[in-house]
């Protein structure tokens, strides 16, 4: 079989494409402290200078052994972007939403006409393509940003969930204007260099919001984020935090090519509930790769490889505290793997 580049072969395993060996990547946010004190690159700093926002997502290659560079390391610049207040993170803790902005249709008016330039959404754009100007022949430069739903929590606040209930027309509305600024946003980081998008939308769960609500106010806004990548040949990844088992037949209604699933949920059974998405994780981020040994996170991994995932992979954000051989031993094994 043809031995493939990390970035030929990430595309086409995304794609339902044969390949010599599965990928060795995250879909979630891979930076760490180890790798921090490698390169130089730390947070809070990383998340607001490109040059070290890109020098972090390097180390996740050069220090890690990742086949793959992906930025950004947290879920809040988009809210920034729009004005929320953030409490800022430190060197092991990723920054939070804490104030919010729209409390109806005129304040989603007062948002729009933004520039893609500004801001961390800018910062985001740049590392992207100071990465791709240096690996993007080779390997893949992942682009994350967070979906639409979890954006218009973000601006709306706790309101958010009652909202969709109870003001159909004013949640449609925040969902149209977060959809469109998610595709200018990826098409933004695509213009940079970006080959493979993620969206993470932690609180657009099926489970959470129940299956009719998340069939009108979710699956049409990611299906469209997926339809404008996939016109620009782009593969698309998405993550829903928890027990998302119930949804995934929901999850790829949207088109996208891969779901990421959490270590609530049990891979054999995801796999049997989709068609052709690429099933991604999905060891505990913290039970198993922050507080064990390699040798357990080879054992752990061997249970998730044997289940059927399509692409081994942490369950959700690494822990900014995991061992770099903890990450290394997820690696081999999935290096090792031939489908």
């Amino acid at each position: 079989m043809v031995e493939y580049t990390p970035k030929e072969r990430l595309a086409r395993a995304l794609t339902g494409q044969s390949v010599d060996r599965m990928p060795a990547v995250s879909v979630t946010q891979t930076g760490t402290v180890e790798q921090m004190e490698a390169s130089g690159a730390f947070w809070p700093e990383a998340n607001d200078d490109a040059e070290k926002m890109a020098a972090l997502a390097e180390a996740g290659h050069t220090v890690v052994g990742f086949e793959a560079v992906r930025v950004p390391f947290d879920i809040t610049a988009e809210a920034e972007f729009f004005g929320c207040e953030i409490k800022q993170g430190t060197q092991e803790q990723q920054p939070s939403v804490v104030g919010h902005v729209v409390k109806d249709a005129e304040e989603i008016n007062k948002l729009k006409g933004y520039d893609l330039d500004h801001g961390r959404i800018g910062v985001v754009c740049d590392a992207i393509k100071i990465l791709a100007d240096k690996y993007g022949d080779e390997l893949p430069i992942m682009g994350s940003m967070i979906g639409p739903f979890s954006l218009a929590q973000h601006l709306n606040g706790d309101d958010w969930f009652m909202a969709i209930f109870t003001n159909e027309a004013f949640g449609l509305e925040l969902m149209e204007f977060t959809t469109d600024f998610n595709v200018a946003y990826a098409k933004k980081m695509v213009e940079n260099g970006a080959d493979t998008m993620v969206i993470i939308d932690p609180t657009a769960s099926a489970q959470l919001i129940g299956a009719e609500l998340y069939e009108k106010f979710v699956v049409p806004y990611h299906k469209k984020i997926a339809d404008a990548m996939h016109e620009l040949n782009v593969p698309v990844v998405l993550h829903i935090c928890g027990d998302t088992t119930q949804g995934l037949a929901l999850m790829e209604a949207s088109e996208v090519d891969a779901i990421s699933v959490d270590q609530n949920v049990d891979v054999a059974t995801a796999v049997s509930k989709v068609d052709k998405a690429v099933i991604v994780g999905n060891l505990d981020p913290v039970n198993v790769l922050w507080n064990q040994t390699p040798e357990v996170v080879k054992e752990e991994s061997r249970k998730v490889l044997d289940a059927g995932v399509g692409l081994l992979a942490p369950g959700c954000g690494i822990v900014s505290k995991t061992p770099t051989e903890n990450l290394q031993a997820m690696i081999e094994m999935a290096k090792s793997h031939k489908y």
